[in-house]
């Protein structure tokens, strides 16, 4: 009985080892897919980088996109490119020919002595204001430490060191620049140091140091004899600069090389930090990896400049409100002079109010550009909202911007180890019995003595984040809270990244040309600097006044989209490529030599252009030839004639647009065939009945 048992036990312990094998090899199998599994994730993730890798640097078939993608951008191309050599691709995107001989040239042109190793003391600047003030006030700055033969303190950028809980890794100055760049550049030109002295320092603290607030009029004679003896008395002086520059725009002939100087410091010494440089290069990548040009629009529709120029009734909604409030309040400061209530729509029809996003895509429609065309919107902020860009995006299917083009990891890496900003506890509304007491207290009879006055109303998160919070309480801007002094600062960086790209882009055109205090803004320095690097560029400057009266006249049906028209903005943008920098000569260079340094920073190289007989040595007064070591081939640039024929190239998909005449599509489907065919083919019915007489306009100096 005995073994009979054991017997048994050994046959149930078998039993129990076979299913112990079935189970450990089941969790084999298990194993075994897993890593299995692990493993093709992980060679799919490196297929993506790659393919990603590829896109970011351009180097696939823009008609073979990878199916995956980080960004929101997906482009929308519904006809092939145009051939770059076909007559409509030179007319829309080529450079502007009779601008070609112009170069940049801001080296000294004569005896120019190093700057003196016994300075007459050290200059310490603060600059207030935004990308644009600071960039003329840094430029100012080093002409006026030359001028003083002192050492220059590397500027401190106020918008960056008051904001609380920014990154600790970049402070004042290179939170946006590249301090090393800065100083190297400058070497033969300035004296530059990064700190004071601790005696000096100590002295600033004391506030023993005299201080001057200056005015961005401010003379050389105001320098050298006034501050100048104050400098040599203490041997640091402060000057506080929150008027987009210390000095004036237009100096004497004999201060030449002072405006040189300003082009050398602007164009070439002020590199952003290399963070910077590196999201805009990926993102420059990702534009030209499409294979197509593209257009950056500047809206400049700011609050301040609204404000300031009294066009709030543009907007008929809460935004007018709030328009009109910062009129009030810069009234009250002494920023403006006027009325508050402003006739917005004089304004608009005297130039003086932005050009709305669906004005500038109505404009560049009528020009010729399809709506499957890049456009990068640049700039801060579109006050408003992105409802006033549904228009723009109805016309243009590709309109892009920083955030479409960069992941949020790569912009948050901009901005460093920021400290965590910790929202205060929500508070809640008084309970029942509270209100019951102020209530009894409101009720109560009369008084023997004085009773404290009864308690404030409680404030709530809801009204006052906002402009129903503050804008019926008080005259006064509410003060900047951490976290909108923090995006003041992170607003520095994401105009840095803009102005690359507008800079290098293949079109630019400015929705406005002033900001907030009646000054050049943003897009005017854009337009100052492709005008100093590649002149020939194409850069439309839009007279306000005149396109609002065109566009006026079409939505008002006086005058439809027909061929008039249509060659009416035709001739005023391809007249504003030659005469906008002769205008801003005489409305922007008096308030910043950077939104158009020429003639004294360029120089010219060739002969006028005998297609249309404009000089630029003559309209621009550029009378300096380039220098021999500027071995460029100028003729081959200039040989390159233009026909009337390849001129009048017709624009199919205008007509679609403007005059319903079949799909835009169709017009230029099929690889392209349509526009070589209707080059070759000028008996064309279509092209006969949109033919635009552009013979006339080369006959009166246009391009």
């Amino acid at each position: 009985m005995m073994l009979k048992n054991m017997k048994m036990r050994w046959v149930a312990m078998k039993g129990d080892g076979k299913k112990g094998r079935m189970k450990w090899g089941g969790f084999l199998m298990i194993l075994s897919l897993t890593i299995f599994s692990l493993f093709t994730l992980l060679l799919l993730a490196r297929y993506t980088v790659k393919q990603h890798s590829n896109y970011d640097y351009g180097g696939f078939d823009s008609h073979h996109f990878s199916p995956f993608s980080i960004f929101a951008w997906k482009p929308i191309f519904a006809s092939s490119d145009l051939p770059r050599n076909s007559p409509l691709h030179k007319r829309l995107w080529g450079p502007v020919r009779e601008l070609v001989s112009l170069y940049p040239h801001a080296n000294p042109r004569g005896p120019y002595a190093a700057p003196s190793l016994q300075s007459t003391g050290f200059l310490f600047i603060r600059i207030r204001g935004g990308f644009h003030e600071i960039r003329n006030a840094i430029s100012d700055a080093v002409a006026v430490a030359r001028l003083l033969n002192a050492t220059l303190v590397i500027p401190e950028i106020l918008s960056t060191t008051s904001s609380k809980g920014i990154s600790s890794e970049y402070k004042s100055f290179a939170y946006l620049y590249n301090e090393e760049q800065f100083m190297a550049a400058l070497a033969k030109d300035v004296n530059i140091i990064k700190t004071l002295p601790k005696n000096l320092k100590e002295a600033r603290r004391k506030k023993a140091v005299p201080l001057y607030r200056v005015p961005s009029s401010a003379t050389p004679y105001f320098y050298l004899h006034q501050v100048l003896p104050m400098l040599r008395k203490h041997s640091v002086v402060e000057l506080v600069v929150s008027e987009g520059g210390c000095l004036q725009s237009n100096l004497p002939p004999d201060l030449e090389e002072y405006q040189r100087l300003r082009c050398r410091v602007a164009f070439h010494a002020l590199q952003f930090r290399q963070e910077v440089q590196e999201l805009a290069a990926k993102i420059m990548r990702r534009l030209r990896s499409v294979g197509r040009p593209f257009i950056a629009y500047e809206p400049g529709m700011t609050r301040e400049a609204l404000a300031y120029y009294g066009c709030a009734e543009l907007f008929q909604d809460v935004h007018t409100e709030l328009i009109q409030h910062k009129r009030s309040w810069m009234l009250k400061r002494g920023i403006l002079k006027g009325k508050l209530s402003v006739d917005s729509a004089q304004q608009r029809l005297n130039g003086s109010c932005p050009l709305m996003p669906d004005e500038v895509g109505l404009v560049l429609r009528a020009y010729g550009y399809r709506s499957d065309t890049v456009i990068y919107i640049s700039g801060g902020e579109v006050f408003g909202g992105q409802r006033l860009l549904i228009p723009l995006h109805a016309m243009f299917e590709n309109v892009v911007d920083r955030t479409s083009l960069s992941t949020s990891h790569e912009l948050t890496r901009l901005y460093g180890r920021e400290a965590i900003f910790v929202h205060p506890p929500p508070r809640f509304p008084p309970s029942v019995a509270e209100g019951k007491k102020l209530e009894e207290w409101k009720k109560v009879g009369p008084r023997p003595r004085p009773l404290p006055p009864p308690p404030a109303r409680p404030k709530y998160p809801h009204n006052i984040e906002g402009w129903w919070g503050w804008v019926a309480e008080s005259d006064n801007e509410p003060e900047s809270t951490v976290m909108e002094l923090r995006t003041n600062a992170h607003k520095l960086l994401w105009e840095a990244i803009d102005y690359i790209v507008c800079v290098e882009a293949d079109v630019f055109i400015p929705g406005f040309d002033r900001d907030g205090k009646g000054r050049p803004n943003f897009a005017s320095l854009v337009m100052g600097h492709r005008l100093y690097q590649s002149a020939a560029a194409v850069t439309y400057r839009p007279d306000r006044k005149e396109v609002t009266k065109l566009i006026d006249d079409l939505r008002e049906g006086m005058h439809p989209a027909n061929r008039t028209w249509l060659s009416s903005i035709r001739k005023h943008l391809r007249r504003t490529l030659l005469d906008g920098p002769m205008e801003a000569f005489n409305t922007s260079k008096p308030l910043s030599f950077l939104s158009h340094p020429v003639p004294e920073c360029s120089c010219s190289r060739g002969k006028t252009n005998t297609l249309t007989g404009f000089d630029p040595q003559v309209a621009y007064k550029v009378r300096a030839s380039c220098p021999a070591w500027m071995s460029i081939n100028v003729k081959s640039r200039l040989k390159e004639k233009e026909s009337d024929d390849e001129i009048n190239i017709d624009d199919g998909f205008i007509s679609s647009f403007f005059f319903g005449r079949g799909s835009e599509n169709q017009g230029t489907s099929n690889g392209g065939n349509a526009s070589r065919e209707e080059t070759s083919n000028g008996g064309n019915a279509s092209r006969e009945e949109t033919r635009l007489e552009d013979q006339e306009e080369l006959e009166g100096q246009e391009r």
